[in-house]
């Protein structure tokens, strides 16, 4: 059975006001860390006070928006965000890269790791279960938004989006299954590894699913030959993800 997609964008508008279900999301991810953290400190898994847990919270929502949209906007569409500069800070639209996003986020997360004289790798480990999972729910966002399509299909549940040729793959809701497998793996390990390896962990998961759901996205930058830029990025990361996996005292 094939789906027609004509979700609304906006949860609410009131005259240019909106309030979209992306950026809904993104609320629902950064309060689930919140409280996943509260919820760590409250049963003694983390030496952060509350305190703590609300400075790292507003650097790593700072890095995470900031480093996605300047990647996205110069690695993914340079030209669009060229002839609209000001849709940089339209991030309820859509437009997040999770790679800017996670290089934005691991180095706010290592200043602040640094200010604090916190380890870093201790920060990683109690903020990559809960994101694990705003990640997924992020892709509704995207769904909701009629982005990140996939490629033409015949599959039953393929879906015909709004402006956009044939059914498509609904890599966003791919992704979102996938994203909530990922939490569940994160969430069995995170009292049995160390926090370098449930780092590690998530990246080589994450790492070898994005690369191939690739294969079946529609909107993509290739890179070179029949890779896309985010399956050559998929590669680095992988790499780190299995040796923070394999290093010993991590």
């Amino acid at each position: 059975m094939t789906f027609v997609h004509n979700l609304k964008p906006a949860i609410l508008q009131l005259g240019s006001l909106e309030i979209r279900w992306y950026g809904l999301m993104y609320v629902i991810a950064f309060l689930i860390t919140y409280y996943y953290g509260q919820w760590r400190i409250k049963n003694g898994k983390t030496h952060l006070t509350v305190k703590d847990l609300d400075d790292l919270l507003v650097w790593s929502t700072l890095g995470l928006i900031i480093g996605s949209r300047i990647f996205n906007a110069v690695f993914y569409y340079p030209s669009y965000y060229l002839a609209k500069p000001w849709e940089l800070f339209f991030i309820w639209k859509g437009g997040m890269s999770y790679f800017g996003g996670l290089a934005g986020l691991a180095v706010s997360v290592f200043y602040f790791a640094k200010k604090k004289k916190i380890n870093f790798l201790h920060l990683t480990g109690l903020m990559v279960v809960p994101l694990s999972l705003g990640q997924a729910l992020g892709r509704i966002g995207n769904f909701i938004n009629g982005e990140l399509w996939g490629t033409l299909t015949t599959l039953p549940w393929g879906v015909k989006f709004p402006g956009v040729e044939g059914f498509r793959h609904p890599v966003q809701i791919y992704e979102f299954f996938t994203g909530v497998i990922i939490f569940c793996i994160l969430w069995k390990f995170k009292d049995k590894l160390s926090s370098g390896k449930l780092l590690g962990l998530y990246l080589i998961w994450y790492s070898v699913i994005r690369f191939l759901l690739d294969f079946v996205r529609g909107e993509i930058v290739m890179w070179a030959g029949p890779l896309t830029m985010s399956q050559v990025l998929c590669i680095p990361t992988l790499i780190i993800g299995v040796w923070l996996f394999k290093t010993k005292n991590l």
